[in-house]
């Protein structure tokens, strides 16, 4: 079901008055935004227990938002937008204004879940072959900087949408009071991390070459520097637009005609040597953007109900599929090689059968209940032999709904990855029972590397989701008004009909496996939370070797090689970011507490907050 935007939040946010933060005050819009100080950044606690409500996500300052608006009565979908924006101020390269999400809600009030997609679209008007190099007539790669940086990239935005969206339905507070805090704390500035400067230079060359963007993130033509205060009026400026006017601002005013003029002819500066090729993006295509409510994907496992999200991500498809061939088996009883191998080729499974059938169910036939059969993954689950790996990649099932037997294995080809890892994900239980898992991104770290000038974020370059070469067969082909296919994974799992656990994690398509490994962990092995969110990861694509953390080569290379599973180093030459993931997960306690966990260590540790922390 469609849901069409309304006047609805412009209206309340005309009429109420918003609760702020306290924080300094405002910061003048020509004052620059970054300035060294001597302050230190918030400190991060990855795990926290107590009552009231949790948040978790990747960034204190974020969390905190999140954790004083449930503080001061909000929701669980309240505190989600508010934390959502809030990451939008210190995770700009990952999440924001300028991109789109998943967004998943168990209501306690009637004990349903439903899930919003504001996935980025396609304009009308792309043709199939908007990534191919005209000079070679072969496809860019998916990471070359002639595509990411680039309007042609650009998808139009969901993000606005779902947050307004979500506030209608089921919030209890005005878009302009969600928005407050973040605006106060982008007037006023975040402490630069490491992680922010080191993101910040690895994308220094492309952000050079966009004049918005230099201005903003390389003031002086440097990066900031660990330490200083980054500061954003004009992102508080456009949230404060935003909750005056709704978003309708965004979808059909000037801010509207701003991103198609840059998309359409990008702010290049005077000497770089990119290309920066333009987009094919027109205002009538950001004035027809809806967000989609869409049916959640659904499973048992173990007694357990496990929610997520369905196409266009193939998040909650495959995660769900993959669970379905594990339970087949008695992972309890397994030792730890046994029960690593069967996850990793269980997740092969499952990864050609998205790569074969997942897209924009709007434009494909997806066949989803077959992949989510029970029989389906019976069928699937005997070409696991319990002591030899298959030889990857492997081929895709046939979910025709005629199951029986062991089917011949097959091969297949190896399926380019074309996600980028810079995405951020947060959790949000309340008081009353209410639970918002969401996962939003701009793509790659960075987005297009294209600043709206004026408006302090940045926009995505998400159509790199899509398939670089038409094939009338691949469901994630490329087509005007289509939404590339995500591996996001946004989860709420019950217990007894009741929330027990709200998980999920960026990462590109180890997203897929981040989420998967952390429910084993969790559910399977025993592990506590904190402990499974920990724990070293691997990742089967279905591709010939095992992406791995260190941690999980030094733990169980010796284990995995008598069964085939070659493990290749995260980081290493073809292969992306050193670690895997970046989990944000609550569980709610026998005792009606809440346990809210975040990464320890990984991309500089998360932030897990709770209202009423216990003793």
């Amino acid at each position: 079901m469609v849901i069409r935007r309304n006047t609805k939040t412009a209206l309340a946010a005309a009429m109420a008055a918003g609760l702020a933060v306290t924080m300094a005050p405002t910061i003048a819009a020509s004052e620059p935004p970054s300035a060294p100080v001597a302050r230190s950044a918030p400190a991060k606690q990855p795990v926290a227990i107590g009552a009231g409500g949790a948040v978790a996500s990747v960034d204190a300052d974020a969390s905190r938002i999140g954790v004083e608006v449930l503080r001061h009565g909000g929701n669980a979908v309240d505190a989600a937008v508010a934390t959502a924006a809030g990451l939008g101020v210190t995770e700009p390269y990952s999440s924001g204004l300028g991109g789109g999400g998943f967004f998943v809600y168990y209501d306690a009030s009637t004990g349903e879940v439903s899930t919003l997609d504001g996935r980025e679209t396609a304009p009308a008007a792309m043709p199939h072959d908007a990534f191919i190099d005209p000079a070679t007539g072969e496809p860019y790669n998916p990471f070359f900087p002639n595509l990411v940086t680039s309007g042609v990239s650009v998808g139009v935005p969901g993000t606005p949408a779902t947050w307004e969206t979500a506030l209608d339905e089921w919030g209890t507070r005005s878009l302009a009071k969600s928005l407050e805090p973040a605006a106060q704390l982008a007037k006023e500035g975040f402490v630069v991390d490491s992680t922010f400067r080191q993101q910040t230079l690895d994308n220094a060359a492309r952000f050079a070459a966009i004049e918005p963007t230099a201005d903003l993130f390389l003031p002086g033509g440097d990066p900031p520097e660990v330490g200083s205060v980054f500061r954003n009026p004009e992102l508080a400026a456009t949230y404060d637009l935003l909750g005056e006017r709704g978003m309708d601002a965004f979808y059909g005013g000037r801010l509207a005609r701003q991103i198609v003029d840059v998309v359409q002819s990008p702010p290049k500066t005077a000497d770089t040597d990119l290309p920066v090729p333009p987009g094919f993006m027109k205002r009538s295509d950001i004035a027809a953007y809806d967000v989609v409510d869409r049916a959640p994907t659904h499973l048992g496992y173990r007694g357990l109900d496990v929610y997520g999200m369905g196409p266009p991500s193939s998040g909650g498809s495959t995660v769900g599929e993959a669970l379905n061939i594990l339970k087949t088996v008695d992972l309890e009883s397994m030792e730890p090689a046994e029960v690593l191998h069967a996850y990793l080729e269980a997740s092969a499974l499952a990864f050609a059968d998205r790569n074969a059938y997942v897209g924009d169910s709007d434009f494909v036939d997806v066949p989803l209940d077959e992949l989510l059969s029970d029989d389906f993954a019976a069928e699937r689950a005997c070409e696991i032999d319990p002591t030899q790996a298959a030889a990857k990649p492997v081929a895709p099932g046939e979910p025709d709904g005629d199951y029986g037997g062991c089917p011949d294995g097959g091969s297949a080809e190896t399926p380019t990855d074309t996600e980028g890892l810079s995405t951020t994900h947060l959790s949000v239980m309340d008081k009353w029972g209410n639970v918002v898992s969401y996962t939003l991104t701009i793509e790659q770290t960075g987005g297009s590397a294209i600043t709206l000038p004026g408006r302090g974020f940045l926009l995505n370059n998400e159509l790199t989701d899509f398939s670089a070469v038409y094939d009338p067969d691949d469901p994630n082909r490329i087509e005007g008004g289509k939404r590339p296919r995500s591996s996001m994974s946004p989860t709420i799992v019950l217990r007894d009909g009741e929330p027990w656990l709200a998980v999920g994690s960026p990462g590109g398509s180890t997203i897929i496996t981040t989420v998967l490994q952390t429910l084993v962990n969790r559910i399977d092995l025993g592990m506590t939370l904190p402990e499974a969110i920990a724990a070293p990861r691997g990742s089967q694509r279905n591709s010939a070797t095992v992406t791995s953390e260190q941690g999980f080569i030094d733990a169980y290379e010796a284990l995995l090689e008598p069964y085939g599973h070659e493990l290749t180093p995260a980081g290493a030459p073809g292969t992306s970011a050193a670690e895997i993931g970046a989990v944000a997960a609550i569980e709610m306690l026998p005792d009606g507490q809440f346990l809210a966990a975040a990464e320890p260590v990984r991309r500089g540790g998360g932030s897990a907050m709770v209202v009423d922390p216990a003793d």
